[in-house]
């Protein structure tokens, strides 16, 4: 199965993005200096939309992957095309990053195998190359490219990690949620709604945010506010549109999902 790929030039206007410490400082150095970065933290907590940030700050195109179970080497590095003249050779997003000097964003890496995680490795180090074993080609990275990976530590850690060998080939960067402060101001703008409603928004955020060691195995991440802050601003009601975006996507549970319900008309009396 082919990755679900993204490809971005450079935007004439910056992704919204409001640093929350030295992340951006960290990463342009990174980039001068051709490390390549992991990005750690939970879903939903601005991991894409900085990457994509910095790739405008540092006026490189962005090619997103998205890693899954079936990825395999050929997805990432490219495969012979049957045609109807003969075959054909045809780059994956890794090696088109690799040659264009790209940015290159693995999103959630830890999905993909291990035997082809092991392709990233001789571009993480001094050598920045990558060998085409079907073709025989060594090509060295372009300027300006970059591998970036991320994934999820505290969900991903129950299923699978990364071996150390690759995650010590990386500079991390954590990232969790905002201080409420910031996180409603990101509400507000990419939600549209009124500063009040979220505040409230990331107040009932926090609040479900508790109930992690009650058997929560994901608690509601930024994107899943401003999810509620959309339809509140289409005209749902706060509860309901709370319920569907926040409460329901979290759990079937039924006493998790009472207990989430009774803080959303706690939060929104």
């Amino acid at each position: 199965m082919a990755p679900h790929t993204t490809a971005q030039a450079v935007p004439a206007d910056a992704p919204y993005y409001l640093p929350t410490s030295d992340e951006v400082a960290v990463f342009e150095q990174c980039h001068a200096r051709n490390l390549a970065v992991m990005l750690k933290g939970p879903t939903g907590c601005g991991k894409t939309r900085f990457i994509e940030f910095m790739a405008w700050r540092l006026g490189r195109p962005l090619i997103t992957i998205s890693c899954h179970d079936d990825l395999t080497a050929s997805d990432l590095v490219g495969r012979f095309l049957i045609r109807h003249d003969g075959t054909a050779w045809q780059d994956g997003p890794l090696t088109r990053a690799v040659r264009e000097g790209a940015i290159c964003y693995l999103d959630e890496v830890v999905e993909a195998r291990q035997d082809t995680v092991v392709v990233l490795h001789p571009l993480t180090d001094y050598r920045r190359i990558l060998p085409i074993d079907k073709t025989g080609e060594t090509i060295h990275a372009a300027e300006g490219f970059q591998l970036v990976v991320s994934y999820n530590p505290g969900y991903q850690r129950m299923l699978k990690d990364m071996k150390p060998s690759t995650r010590q080939r990386f500079v991390a960067l954590d990232f969790s949620f905002p201080p409420p402060g910031r996180e409603a101001d990101i509400v507000a703008h990419e939600g549209g709604v009124d500063p009040t409603i979220a505040r409230g928004l990331v107040g009932l955020g926090q609040r479900l945010r508790g109930l992690q060691d009650r058997g929560l195995a994901e608690v509601p991440s930024t994107r899943l506010l401003i999810a509620a802050a959309r339809l509140i601003t289409s005209g749902i009601p706060v509860p309901l549109a709370c319920y569907v975006a926040i409460v329901s996507p979290l759990s079937d549970e039924p006493s998790l999902i009472g207990a989430m319900r009774d803080l959303v008309d706690a939060t929104f009396v």
